[in-house]
């Protein structure tokens, strides 16, 4: 067995491991709230509840469970304190942020980064009608947002400026999604879990602008028809200096999981435009690497499945961009369309990898693709991508438009004979390695 499929299978049993601790986190905090001090609030206030989930958070001492009744709450619920924030029938309590910044903002920018707030559990809820994201958490760890509903945020987007007017200074590339529906800064060991992301500019987003953020796991979600960005992104973004004066270079993303998730239909209109699943690290000094993107449905987006793009970087003495050990495995990708602007391909196009900086320790493998017109398209001036142990559908394989190297032995090629004309699949480019091939598609476990 190659050491690139040993890899692979290191990074399947890790991510099972991820999605085991994050049960056991689950369950671990419901059974904190079954002990915890408890506060209940319904729209009426009554029975002695509180009427406004706001003023419940503010009662609450830290590690209380606040249960709240089905409703309609129309305010913006800051939380910055350790609490479990639980609708009593899921989806039954609606946060309706019409007019305000936020649906939910857990808020750790008080203290200093990886010192915020910890400890928060969110569940249950629809949040609707932000001004920009539906559900934010900023300098944070373990926080666990399971079973929402994100829907309708972002409204404060002008996408034909694009502007995001009024944006919170801390979020320095916003100005086209408004932060999308859920979205993540300088957040660690935390879980987002089968929640539901529509309609907001763009799904679920992790970035680093006032911190790293790190062993995130994000799984089971559906996150679909959010029109001017990606389903799921991971981005390396440029520090908030505005708040932290000694910032210099960005924090960085890495060792996340994105893991059996279903991102379908983003990214499709235009200006914007989206991929299923997006790892960028766009400039000198940006860091995304180690993450792992495995086991998820990516089908039908305005981008291809799966994209990886570095834009801008310079020779030294500017710093490096760190790009690499990402791991793109058992994935389904179908009728995605082709990427864009310095990262065109010809597309429809189910994994797009693309890269001004050498790029080193890239592994898809164990992927299945159908109905795409390329299945891996890889542009990067040094470097190596390893391919192996995929189904290749009955169009271009592997498309090396680059002059890094692409070791693509042991795929499936949609035929016996290996690449070449006819119903086979065709690598295409120089520098691209693919004998020896599978007689027969690879039997994913």
């Amino acid at each position: 067995m190659s050491p690139t499929s040993v890899s692979a299978r290191k990074a399947v049993s890790a991510s099972r491991a991820v999605l085991l601790f994050a049960g056991l986190a689950v369950a671990f905090m419901a059974s904190n709230v079954a002990l915890a001090a408890t506060i209940c609030v319904n729209p009426g206030g009554t029975s002695g509840c509180h009427s406004t989930i706001g003023a419940a958070v503010t009662a609450a001492a830290p590690g209380s469970v606040i249960r709240v009744a089905p409703g309609v709450y129309k305010e913006q619920v800051v939380i910055k304190k350790s609490l479990s924030l639980v609708s009593t029938a899921r989806l039954g309590a609606t946060i309706d942020a019409t007019g305000l910044a936020n649906g939910i903002f857990v808020d750790g920018m008080a203290a200093a980064p990886g010192v915020g707030v910890a400890n928060v559990l969110i569940s249950g809820f629809k949040v609707r009608n932000a001004k920009f994201e539906g559900v934010l958490v900023a300098n944070a760890n373990n926080v666990v947002l399971v079973d929402n509903l994100v829907e309708d945020n972002n409204r404060a987007l002008d996408i034909a400026t694009p502007a995001c007017p009024g944006a919170p200074a801390f979020e320095t590339n916003e100005g086209e999604d408004c932060g999308e529906g859920i979205h993540l800064i300088a957040v660690s060991d935390s879980s987002v879990v089968r929640n539901e992301s529509t309609h907001n500019s763009g799904g679920i987003l992790i970035s680093d602008e006032t911190g790293p953020s790190f062993e995130i796991l994000v799984s089971q979600n559906y996150v679909h028809d959010n029109p001017y960005d990606c389903g799921i992104t991971m981005a390396s973004h440029g520090p908030a200096t505005s708040v932290i004066p000694s910032a210099k270079l960005p924090y960085g993303i890495s060792h996340n999981t994105i893991s059996h998730n279903l991102s379908e239909h983003n990214g499709t209109q235009v200006p914007g435009a989206g991929a299923g699943v997006g790892i960028f690290a766009p400039f000198p000094g940006t860091q995304n690497s180690s993450n792992v993107v495995i086991n998820n449905d990516l089908r039908n987006n305005g981008m291809p499945g799966f994209a990886m793009h570095n834009h801008a970087s310079a020779p030294a003495p500017a710093p490096a961009v760190n790009m690499n050990n990402n791991v793109i495995v058992g994935n389904h990708f179908s009728g995605n369309a082709a990427d864009t602007a310095d990262t065109a391909t010809a597309g429809p196009t189910g994994v797009n990898i693309f890269s001004t900086a050498p790029l080193y320790g890239t592994v898809v493998s164990e992927n299945v693709f159908d109905n795409e017109a390329i299945d891996i398209a890889f542009k990067v001036p040094a470097g190596q991508l390893d391919a192996h142990f995929n189904d290749f559908s009955n169009s271009i394989g592997v498309d090396n438009l680059g002059s890094g190297s692409v070791n693509a032995t042991e795929d499936w090629w949609h035929c016996a004979t290996g690449p070449g004309a006819g119903p086979c699949a065709t690598a295409n480019g120089t520098h691209v390695v693919s004998a020896p091939f599978l007689s027969s598609a690879f039997a994913v476990e």
